[in-house]
């Protein structure tokens, strides 16, 4: 007999008022920083509501779709194998941030799509190996196939590639792999994070910037290389810490209720790229302490809801799905709010459903709506 379905309706309201909260504050800060840069106060939000009418359909489609149309073995390989095709692209056709693929008057960003594409990996992966978990066999493929996209994705993207893999390794965790091949995995993860940081010698700024903002332990390892830290600074007229600092500065002028819609200050290109990374800066400084519980408040009911949906659960694939989906989104979230607060050091990480960018609101709608059908039908 099957089963009356029945939408979580307390979900689908946090993922509804998340995109409406967004657009709020994206055209307070886009339409500034467009404005202020010639492209026009619409330009950003206008290319967001773009994406957002591919995004909606979308989404819906997929929560009306069985997610058990995803447990198979060619579409789990081939999600993962195409978007990791798609970041090599990426990485070699844009010279600059190694991140997009242009197209027309638009970007996309492929690192965002390996979000669903690893969670629908990961979960196939787990559902038709639990039984051995803890074997090599289950253990080295999985490890190599994450690795590699973390490591592809690392190069443009190192935030997101941090996502990703402790996306992975969670999922790996609560489905009951060992002690010690977690060991393993995070000394590894660790390598690769010193490996990805060290390539690239803005990373290593920010991080210096952050650990150490006086260089005094820099200076007394390696006095030269501190000298050539406070050179690069002098060039750019601001230090690696110049962004969270900003932001910083924002929050604390919000108060209690913020200085209202519109209102804020450091939006006026004192933080850079506000309207995507450092959005959270704006929804601080214009409505307060309030809007930013409010808005910490939805991410962790979606946690709720999606932990909730993981537990009551009754096939394998869909519990690891929605887990997969909900560490995502709400760890990507709690990693961007760390950020703009300054208790964690600068990444270029996107807050879900709210920061301007095309390509990671349709990969969080995506998610949503896998975390929607699954909440429908795995009961």
């Amino acid at each position: 007999m099957t089963r009356a379905r029945e939408t979580d309706w307390i979900l689908f309201g946090c993922i509804v008022a998340l995109m409406a909260f967004g657009f709020v504050v994206c055209y307070s800060a886009g339409s500034v920083v467009g404005g202020l840069r010639g492209a026009g106060e619409w330009h950003y939000i206008g290319r967001q509501a773009i994406f957002a009418v591919l995004g909606v359909p979308i989404m819906l489609f997929l929560h009306r779709l069985d997610f058990r149309q995803w447990n198979r073995p060619a579409v789990a390989l081939l999600l993962m194998g195409g978007v990791t095709i798609a970041v090599v692209a990426a990485m070699l056709l844009d010279r600059g941030a190694h991140r997009w693929i242009r197209m027309g008057g638009f970007q996309v960003q492929p690192s965002e799509f390996a979000k669903p594409a690893l969670i629908i990996f990961c979960a196939y992966f787990l559902a038709r190996r639990m039984k051995a978990i803890n074997d090599r066999h289950t253990v080295l493929p999985a490890s190599i196939a994450v690795g590699i996209l973390g490591a592809a994705v690392s190069f443009g993207d190192l935030g997101t590639s941090v996502v990703l893999v402790i996306t992975a390794v969670l999922l790996f965790f609560v489905a009951g792999l060992k002690w010690r091949y977690m060991g393993i995995a995070v000394a590894l993860a660790c390598l690769g994070l010193v490996a990805a940081i060290a390539f690239k010698p803005y990373r290593v700024f920010r991080v210096v910037g952050f650990f150490d903002p006086q260089l005094k332990i820099i200076r007394t390892i390696h006095p030269e290389w501190a000298d050539d830290y406070e050179a690069q600074n002098r060039k750019k007229g601001r230090d690696a810490g110049y962004q969270v600092t900003q932001s910083v500065v924002a929050i604390g002028a919000g108060g209690l209720t913020g200085l209202g819609l519109m209102e804020g200050k450091q939006k006026l290109l004192y933080v850079p790229e506000v309207h995507t990374d450092f959005i959270y800066a704006v929804v601080g400084e214009e409505l307060g302490l309030l809007g930013s519980i409010f808005t910490l408040i939805l991410f962790l009911a979606i946690g709720w809801r999606g932990i909730r949906i993981f537990l009551r659960a009754d096939d394998l694939f869909g519990r690891y799905l929605a887990l997969g989906v909900t560490v995502m989104l709400v760890f990507q979230a709690l990693m961007n709010i760390s950020v703009v607060l300054g208790i964690a050091p600068t990444k270029g990480i996107p807050l879900p459903m709210i920061s301007y960018g095309g390509s990671s609101l349709l990969s969080s709608m995506i998610c949503f709506g896998l975390l929607l059908s699954v909440s429908e039908r795995a009961h």
